[in-house]
């Protein structure tokens, strides 16, 4: 009977171990009770104890920094985000499944964390998301995501376009709080930037800085909710914008000081002056086309542009004032040409007009002087002559009178203010210039 008995178990044990083991999926979702029946795995967080907190670590990584719009204030973006969380009841042992480590499982078949982000404008269509999360033997849930993302970012755009903007990724669950789930990384801050320098594709006109991670709670309800921060620092190129508009006006600042060396008498340096202030008005138009108008403060950059054109225009308006001195300068002088040329005309008329001696008062004169007879044509011909000499050389007498008499009393007040004006113009442009490469364009050198 023993003999049998021991014969019967070998011959099961045999049975058994001459059986091929199962190696499909099917057996191990049939293990786990992954079937769409079982709708608790779905519903329900996946804790065995529900005191006992779900941790979910996420990664994100940057692929691209697309575009920054500083009007609407908005940072687009392109993320890649990975969610790791622990799922007690789907566990086992690869030994006993062929070796199995890890199952692709769809996304409808399991708990799903609904941590989103605070700052995402985007529409739903520019979220990619896998149909499937893949399950590891240990229980932990691996599911990944890539989205052009859409955020708000608040911008200081103070020292544009030298400026660093610093953009916040708020990741934090709707409606769970932070005794039910918590937020944390697998990748420390400085793994996750080295990562996203490496696969970079493409990041425009910005330079990534720096990547941190702030781990926080904040009260909700009177209850703690957690909360992932990714703060992503990014630099501006600002080659463009200094090619395009810094340089310009700085050229046009030295251009119309270099105006006060340009002469005054055929009135070119008043039109330079303009041309320079109407092209800094040009410049001043695509200014407005890059700043937004909810800035609080004016920005460096807009000081530097106003600056340039008041001094510019001042320049002008004194341009103005010494051609006007200078005109009206030589406005007098030429009314006082006229006044003596009037007043030797009226004085030779008055010549003119003097009667003759009567011919016997003339003869007895000329024999009591013993002086030769004038009378006849001869006689009034040669007076008319010696009269016309006279006014001739009158005449060339005031007009060496009044070109001494141009650089007169207000010609002399305008180069008093012409040079007193560059001195104090040349200083001002010194200390301006000092002041803005102390306070801003110092950091393109950085």
């Amino acid at each position: 009977m023993v003999t049998l008995t021991v014969l019967t178990l070998l011959s099961l044990i045999g049975l058994s171990s001459s059986r091929a083991p199962d190696c499909s999926y099917t057996s191990l979702l049939t293990h786990l009770k992954l079937t769409p029946a079982n709708d608790v795995l779905q519903i329900m967080r996946p804790v065995k104890n529900w005191t006992t907190p779900t941790l979910v670590q996420l990664d994100m990584l940057i692929y691209g920094i697309l575009h920054l719009d500083e009007k609407s204030q908005t940072a687009e973006s392109h993320i890649w985000i990975q969610m790791i969380w622990m799922n007690e009841f789907l566990t086992w042992n690869p030994s006993k499944f062929c070796g199995i480590g890890s199952l692709a499982i769809p996304r409808t078949r399991v708990w799903l964390p609904d941590v989103t982000i605070q700052e995402d404008a985007s529409d739903t269509g520019s979220i990619y998301v896998g149909p499937h999360v893949n399950l590891l033997s240990n229980g932990f849930v691996v599911s990944t995501a890539r989205q052009r993302l859409t955020s708000t970012c608040e911008m200081n755009l103070g020292m544009f376009p030298f400026d660093v903007q610093n953009c916040n990724i708020t990741f934090q669950s709707m409606n769970s709080f932070a005794s039910e789930i918590t937020l944390g990384t697998l990748n420390n801050d400085t793994m996750l930037y080295r990562v996203s320098e490496q696969f970079m594709v493409t990041n425009g006109e910005w330079e990534l800085e720096k990547l941190e991670i702030d781990e926080t709670f904040i009260s909700k309800k009177g209850m703690d909710q957690a909360r992932l921060v990714y703060v992503i620092s990014m630099s501006r190129k600002p080659m463009l914008y200094v090619i395009n508009l810094i340089v310009p006006l700085l050229y046009m600042l030295v251009l119309d000081l270099a105006s006060f060396f340009i002469s005054d008498s055929r009135g070119e340096k008043l039109g330079f002056k303009v041309t320079i202030l109407l092209s800094i008005s040009v410049l001043l138009l695509i200014l407005q086309d890059m700043l937004p108008s909810t800035e609080s403060s004016m920005p460096y950059i807009a000081k530097y542009c106003i600056a340039i054109f008041a001094v510019v225009g001042l320049s002008v308006l004194e341009a103005m004032l010494v051609s006007f001195l200078t005109d009206f300068d030589d406005y007098r002088a030429t009314l006082t040409l006229r006044s003596s040329s009037t007043k030797e005309e009226i004085e030779m008329e008055d010549g003119n007009n003097k009667e003759p001696l009567g011919t016997e008062e003339e003869a007895q004169v000329k024999q009591e002087k013993n002086v030769p007879s004038l009378s006849g044509p001869d006689g009034l011909e040669l007076l008319r002559l010696i009269l016309q000499e006279v006014k001739a050389a009158r005449k060339e007498d005031e007009r060496e009178k009044a070109e001494k008499k141009k650089g007169g009393y207000y010609k002399r007040i305008a180069e008093i203010i012409d040079h007193v004006f560059f001195v104090i113009y040349f200083l001002v442009v010194i200390v301006f210039l000092s002041y803005m490469h102390i306070k801003w364009i110092h950091r393109l050198f950085l």
